[in-house]
């Protein structure tokens, strides 16, 4: 695996960490109404999609297990399509995608 790669793949689960790290402790209300700690959220959000985009495509296709058109997809939905970002989707990454994704990284790290 290229170098490039590696670090992509480090930046995805670091930014994947610091999301469930910022919103823990809040609900989806609180989220919502904290334009800070949502911004900070988003902002982590997108740092995930642009990792992902920035991998190359063989270890994309080596691990179709991983959502990552979804994962591209979100970015470009959050930088392009900012001003209809629903706060409730975003909640359901860090509730549900973000806790099966980090799983996934650290297990494709861990077999570099």
């Amino acid at each position: 695996m290229p170098a490039d790669d590696k670090a992509a793949l480090q930046d995805l689960l670091k930014a994947a960490s610091l999301v469930l790290e910022f919103a823990r402790g809040s609900s989806l209300e609180e989220l919502a109404s904290n334009q800070m700690r949502l911004s900070a959220v988003l902002y982590q959000i997108i740092i995930v999609g642009e990792a992902a985009r920035r991998l190359s495509p063989q270890v994309r296709q080596a691990n179709p297990q991983v959502p990552w058109a979804d994962i591209i997809g979100m970015r470009s939905i959050l930088v392009h399509e900012y001003d209809g970002v629903v706060a409730s989707e975003v909640w359901h990454v860090i509730q549900r995608d973000l806790n099966q994704l980090i799983p996934q990284l650290e297990t494709l790290l861990q077999n570099l």
